[in-house]
């Protein structure tokens, strides 16, 4: 008789398609702490945001809603609707502003291409130049113009040594056209920007194969460089628009008494007149006609890829 075994072997473990799957290594942690930790992070931006900016403008808008006779009615937007300066200071505001922008997007489109297209020394150092003088506050360049255009500026002066008289003949900057004329010198650059930066992506191999074929300059500009600049003018283009709808320095520098935008008919109702439920109805339709064309700004913008 044969002896059983003392041990009997452990059976061996399953292999291949049919095994068990083994346990992960490490369980995920939940997704609600992270969801709440994420919410405790957004708290102070979002704190901050409500009390220096959300919270003023709800005042403002509320404002906008109680008459100095009291109560809560929406008598004010009535008068301010119903009067001449806010249709003229309206129209004033609309008018400068597209007219600037089509200004800015014809002379930034033409400097653009001089700068990436024609070869000259010290190309490299303006297109910097553009990037710094962005930084630069819109007063600034309205006081250089007066220093230019001005009633007892360089202009003038030359013109009354050469001429003996007692008066220059440069005194629009106090008129409509010395404003357009500075909203132009100042944001034509937020148009330049995106334009260089699209003009530095586009394939010269383009312009290579079409000089080849004898296209001329304006043939290439119009059928080759325009169209892929197109979304970098629409991006800028809308920029400009908004800051120039809300521009209040230039207005207030070029000592034009006779043009009334939006934001400087709410300098008046506030400071001047004391009409505060006016100045805050001109207000809120300012916020809304900029928040409006800024939204179409980044719709613009993304596809442009700015």
């Amino acid at each position: 008789m044969s002896a059983e075994p003392l041990t009997t072997p452990a059976p061996a473990r399953a292999t291949g398609p049919s095994a068990a799957p083994a346990p992960p290594a490490a369980v995920r942690a939940p997704a609600a702490p992270r969801t709440a930790r994420r919410l405790l992070w957004a708290l102070p931006p979002v704190a901050l945001l409500a009390v220096f900016f959300l919270y003023p403008l709800a005042l403002v808008v509320r404002q906008s809603f109680q008459p100095d006779a009291g109560g809560t009615s929406v008598q004010p937007y009535a008068d301010v609707f119903a009067s001449d300066a806010f249709r003229e200071a309206l129209w004033t505001t609309v008018w400068l502003a597209l007219a600037s922008t089509a200004g800015c997007l014809v002379l930034g489109f033409v400097l653009a291409l001089v700068i990436a297209f024609v070869p000259f020394p010290g190309a490299k150092g303006v297109a910097k130049f553009i990037d710094v003088f962005l930084s630069f506050p819109s007063f600034l360049i309205t006081l250089a113009l007066l220093f230019v255009y001005g009633r007892t500026g360089l202009a003038n002066g030359l013109w009354t040594q050469v001429t003996g008289s007692a008066d220059g003949p440069f005194a629009f900057l106090t008129t409509p056209w010395g404003v357009l004329l500075a909203e132009i010198t100042y944001f034509t650059p937020f148009v330049m920007r995106p334009l260089l930066a699209a003009f530095t992506q586009l394939d010269t191999a383009q312009l290579e194969a079409a000089g080849s074929l004898g296209a001329r300059a304006p043939r290439i500009v119009r059928q080759v460089i325009l169209p892929e600049a197109l979304p970098a003018l629409g991006a800028g283009g809308s920029l400009v628009l908004v800051l120039c709808l809300n521009e209040f320095g230039i207005v207030l520098f070029t000592g034009a008494k006779g043009v009334t935008t939006l934001p400087m008919l709410v300098y008046s109702k506030a400071i001047l007149e004391s009409d505060y439920p006016g100045a805050c109805v001109v207000a809120v339709v300012n916020v809304l006609i900029s928040v409006g064309l800024y939204g179409l700004y980044r719709v613009v913008s993304r596809r442009a890829g700015a």
